[in-house]
């Protein structure tokens, strides 16, 4: 183990922010995600049973964690138009699934925020899907006021494998040191965007597309088999529920306060545990 990972384990740097993965780490894909991808790409002429939609399939589990659209527009390089085609149609086809079925929790996801809360840290869900996509899931599951942050790959100037997904909670969330930060994310692009943010702990959850070698490849510190792990990864003994509000957003988050403002919490300006 690396003089880091000492670190991390004995918990000497405690963690005061966990990002979590939406799709496939907090919630249950079920199989829903692929099937999006396919009926996307099926408006575009690509079909099951035919080499096109094997090799585009294929590239959807190799880019999964990537932000939706920029994966389609990967599919269509020669048009633009259908790269965005694809995109509105996945967006349609995930929302319709979810208004028609739910969204499941992954097991022992609420039991982990509850412990993550009551420990008084900070709780962002990010997605590579749309902020559409973000919001009916969150919605169907009740869960503004379970989380501090909600951000999707719109909110970002890049979706991950880049760390401005994670940079942006931090800034927004008022972490001072960026190991503080804790991530947990079930695909290659999502553990490679918290290195790259210098988050301090990342845990790659076994449960989604990518094998455990490959999130070790990407830079996972520990590997959990899903999100229930988490809080016993993350919380010491020590760690309290705070008796008061947290302190004022340091300078670091407060100059980020000047930035054009964006996905915090419910849409509309419903605020989740606190506001955004």
């Amino acid at each position: 183990m690396s003089e880091r990972e000492g670190d991390q384990a004995s918990g000497a740097i405690p963690v005061s922010l966990v990002c979590c993965g939406l799709i496939g780490t907090v919630v249950t894909d079920g199989g829903m995600v692929d099937r999006a991808y396919a009926e996307a790409i099926a408006t575009q002429g690509v079909v099951t049973g035919t080499t096109a939609y094997a090799r585009c399939m294929a590239q959807v589990h190799q880019q999964r964690g990537q932000s939706t659209v920029d994966v389609l527009r990967t599919m269509f390089p020669d048009s633009q138009a259908r790269g965005q085609a694809a995109h509105l149609a996945l967006d349609r086809s995930f929302c319709d699934a979810v208004g028609r079925m739910g969204a499941t929790p992954a097991p022992g996801a609420v039991a982990a925020m509850e412990r993550l809360a009551s420990a008084g840290i900070r709780i962002c869900v990010i997605t590579s899907f749309s902020r559409r996509v973000m919001t009916v899931v969150l919605d169907s599951l009740s869960w503004w006021d379970r989380i501090d942050l909600a951000l999707s790959h719109e909110d970002v100037p890049r979706g991950s494998p880049m760390p401005d997904l994670i940079l942006a909670a931090m800034l927004r969330l008022g972490v001072t040191d960026v190991r503080e930060t804790a991530v947990a994310y079930d695909t290659q692009a999502g553990i490679l965007s918290a290195r790259r943010a210098g988050a301090g702990i990342v845990a790659g959850i076994l449960s989604g597309p990518h094998s455990g070698d490959r999130l070790r490849q990407a830079g996972a510190t520990h590997l959990i088999r899903g999100i229930a792990e988490l809080p016993d990864l993350v919380i010491h003994p020590g760690d309290q529920v705070p008796d008061q509000a947290p302190p004022a957003p340091s300078a670091v988050a407060g100059a980020a306060a000047d930035e054009p403002a964006t996905q915090t919490n419910r849409p509309g300006g419903a605020g989740g545990r606190m506001a955004g």
